[in-house]
């Protein structure tokens, strides 16, 4: 009888530490499967975050643009790249030489493609300061039936909605390659701002 009964002792031991050993294993296999399943979440969030970078980047341009472009809308000629620097603060850029470029390469295809401005105004500009230009074309060409400072205007205006116009056009290849990847773009830039610690 000591015998059973020792026997079935060591079974319900036997029997418990099974049980023990099984809960042990399970514990093991939720630690090491929680992790994995986190990595890979994190993994998939990192595939689409990357996905949508460009779509960010072109987005953040094009408001850029956009606000620039409202500037150069409201200012006075002389007023737009003090303004510039002044709304835009942390861009690394310097406006007036940027602005001054611009009217450049406007003219030169006004003068050279469009053959509606005589080279000498062209000339005129390259050696002034943006600043100045209205002023100092307005003094070398007292005869000229047009607006100078209309004109430059409509120069930066033109440039501004081209960037612009570009940038959308960015976008829009953005989102149908996000569309062709199965995912809306809407969900791609919330996973985008999760993964990068956004809002």
């Amino acid at each position: 009888m000591a015998d059973k009964e020792t026997k079935r002792y060591m079974e319900l031991q036997m029997e418990e530490m099974k049980s023990f050993h099984a809960e042990n294993e399970e514990d093991a296999e939720k630690k090491e499967s929680a992790p994995k399943n986190n990595k890979t979440d994190r993994e998939k969030e990192a595939e689409i975050a990357k996905l949508y970078e460009d779509l960010a980047e072109y987005e953040e341009d094009l408001e850029c643009f956009e606000n620039e472009l409202e500037v150069v809308k409201t200012n006075k000629l002389k007023d737009i790249g003090p303004s510039l620097t002044q709304n835009f603060p942390d861009e690394e850029r310097d406006y007036n030489a940027e602005l001054k470029t611009v009217v450049e390469a406007g003219w030169r295809h006004m003068v050279e493609t469009l053959n509606t401005h005589p080279k000498e105004q062209l000339e005129l500009i390259e050696k002034c300061d943006f600043k100045d230009m209205s002023e100092k074309l307005t003094d070398a060409f007292p005869d000229y039936s047009g607006n100078f400072e209309t004109e430059i205007k409509e120069v930066l205006v033109k440039r501004w909605e081209i960037l612009i116009a570009i940038k959308k056009e960015h976008i829009k290849e953005e989102i149908a390659e996000i569309k062709t990847a199965g995912l809306k773009p809407h969900y791609a830039k919330r996973v985008y701002k999760r993964y990068h610690g956004i809002e």
